[in-house]
């Protein structure tokens, strides 16, 4: 198991993590971070575990609506895709539909054919 020193709000924390995951622990941690210190320019410096928390939310407020961005777009992908099938059958009854038409066309040519060379 790795672990990995992370720095937030200038006081280092030393987290575990699994094998490999060193950066990605990194970039969380400074995104968290970026938060931390925006929220201690605007508030000021009111605890560590005040400005966890307020970050927290933040994170978590960016989390609740990209969750719902992404329910949003798989409804439209689920919208889009019933359209397409619905699409796709016109199609093949389109097809039908000029298949019978030249079908009727081709039987009359013959027997039009038929009469002309029976005459």
């Amino acid at each position: 198991m790795g672990q990995v020193k992370v720095s937030i709000n200038d006081r280092s924390y030393t987290v575990a993590c699994g094998d490999g995951e060193e950066n990605h622990v990194r970039e969380l941690a400074a995104y968290i971070n970026k938060h931390v210190t925006g929220l201690a320019q605007e508030v000021g410096q009111v605890g560590d575990a005040r400005l966890l928390l307020m970050a927290g939310l933040l994170v978590a407020d960016e989390l609740s609506e990209a969750l719902q961005k992404v329910k949003m777009l798989e409804q439209e992908l689920e919208n889009l895709s019933s359209q397409r099938a619905s699409a796709a059958d016109r199609t093949r009854q389109a097809e039908d539909a000029l298949a019978d038409v030249l079908d009727e066309a081709a039987r009359r040519l013959e027997d039009l054919t038929r009469r002309i060379e029976a005459a």
